[in-house]
């Protein structure tokens, strides 16, 4: 058992939970799974040494409740928490609250949290660790003239970003200062309401970018990187396909990426597992610095294929007090791997959510091939959430391999009872643009136009 951490409660559900919960069996940890009413028969309630109901469906009476899981916390005599992904797990307040109740919290300090939620914040902290950042604002804007004034420095076209932003929200393009105009209090607007503040910045817009994003890990002196991952294959800015290594960059431009991005996490002591997002420029290859996300990503499975390290099991190691263990010498790359993310939507009506009940289901097998899920035959996919099913994740000697086995992977599995982003897979393997690695942030919503929606996905 790994010193520290005698009970491990897990504040998030689907297939993150899961996930959690068989690291921390791994490491012999018991574990909690606070769950909500629409989750008592999930896998991770399955899977856990314990159940706690933390309240009804709604994300705001269960998995958003910070006062419901402290209280989870106590009355479970759980010593630790790990947040996952998306709901509270970059969310400062709930961090000192688990600390506040005398447990660990598994990831960074609140203060690396905050500073690195509030995006202008962050890049002013990129900046004085040497890192390069995309053009744009200096300072968070809260009125239009000062906005135009700004824009002045940046150029157009240019983004209007929220500073408290993520997951691809609070975003909005202006190719004109009239456009600012009219956009800027609309981009406010969606920040306020998405993220309870209104505070934007501008920043350079890069037409032909793509999306690449280094893994790191610290123990809070020291930070090693897992390479990097390419990320560019987006729906409404929201990740579908993911790959490890990039297929574009040269072993110069990975360095440095890679040692820009532990320098950064070095900068701040970070502890955990956490991720540096970059724009890279296709056509001068320079990349920039957009945003570090504190908490462990959807895609994480593709850099423990190319180096063999278990993230969630080295965060865990960490948040008990044990040293990182690894010099960056010691992390090797080792081929290719790819990611898919299987969605309960249908390509075929807009993806349009598509929960239900899981009928046939058959997951597939083979060298190289892994399944992270949390669905099982009979299960009811609940309404009430993300619509993440399934990762299906391969790895191969090399990147022609990975997409082999990718195709293989689709052509065996079988998820009836709903729709599914399945279907939209097996297509985009056929494309010679994704062999080719011809492709940047735009390239799969201008392909999904030309198929109509990706109806014949």
């Amino acid at each position: 058992m790994t010193q520290g951490i005698h009970k491990l409660l897990i504040a998030n559900r689907g297939e993150i939970a899961v996930r959690i919960i068989r690291a921390a069996q791994a490491l012999g940890i018991p574990t909690v799974a606070a769950c909500s009413e629409a989750d008592v028969d999930s896998q991770a309630a399955r899977m856990a040494d314990e159940v706690h109901i933390l309240g009804p469906a709604r994300a705001d009476k269960s998995y958003l409740n910070i006062e419901a899981l402290i209280g989870a916390l106590t009355a479970t005599g759980a010593n630790a928490v790990h947040p996952g992904y998306g709901f509270l797990s970059e969310n400062a307040d709930f961090a000192e609250a688990v600390l506040a109740a005398g447990a660990i919290f598994v990831g960074p300090s609140p203060d690396t949290i905050r500073r690195m939620g509030d995006k202008a914040e962050a890049r002013r902290t990129a900046q004085a660790a040497g890192v390069p950042v995309v053009p744009g604002s200096a300072d968070e804007l809260f009125d239009v003239d000062s906005a135009l004034k700004a824009a002045e420095s940046v150029g157009y076209p240019l983004l209007i970003k929220a500073s408290a932003g993520g997951g691809g929200r609070g975003i909005r393009l202006a190719q004109s200062a009239q456009q600012l105009s009219e956009e800027f209090p609309r981009a406010q607007r969606e920040a306020q309401t998405a993220f309870g503040n209104g505070a934007v910045y501008l920043e350079r817009f890069i037409g032909k970018a793509r999306h690449i994003e280094v893994q790191v890990l610290g123990d809070g002196q020291r930070a090693v990187h897992l390479f990097e991952r390419e990320c560019s294959l987006q729906r409404r800015r929201q990740k579908v396909f993911e790959e490890a290594p990039s297929p574009v960059l040269t072993q110069q431009q990975r360095e440095t990426l890679c040692e820009s991005a532990v320098r950064l996490a070095e900068s701040l002591g970070y502890k955990g597992a956490g991720t540096l997002e970059y724009l890279y420029d296709d056509e001068t290859g320079e990349f920039f610095f957009i945003e570090m996300n504190t908490r462990i990503q959807v895609e994480h499975p593709v850099s423990e294929l190319i180096t063999g390290i278990d993230l969630v099991q080295a965060m865990l190691r960490i948040a008990a007090g044990e040293p990182l263990g690894l010099q960056q010498s010691d992390i090797r790359l080792n081929g290719a791997a790819l990611q898919m993310r299987l969605n309960a939507e249908d390509p075929a009506r807009n993806f349009f959510p598509s929960p239900g009940v899981v009928e046939a289901l058959v997951w597939p097998q083979g060298e190289g091939v892994r399944v992270d899920t949390h669905l099982y035959q009979g299960y009811r996919v609940p309404p009430y959430y993300d619509s993440l099913l399934a990762k299906l994740i391969v790895h191969g000697a090399d990147r022609s391999q990975a997409l082999a086995r990718a195709s293989s992977a689709v052509e065996q599995t079988q998820l009836t009872g709903m729709a599914s982003t399945l279907s939209l897979h097996g297509q985009l393997l056929k494309q010679p643009w994704l062999h080719s690695a011809d492709f940047n942030t735009g390239t799969l919503e201008t392909w999904l136009v030309e198929h109509s929606g990706g109806g014949d996905a």
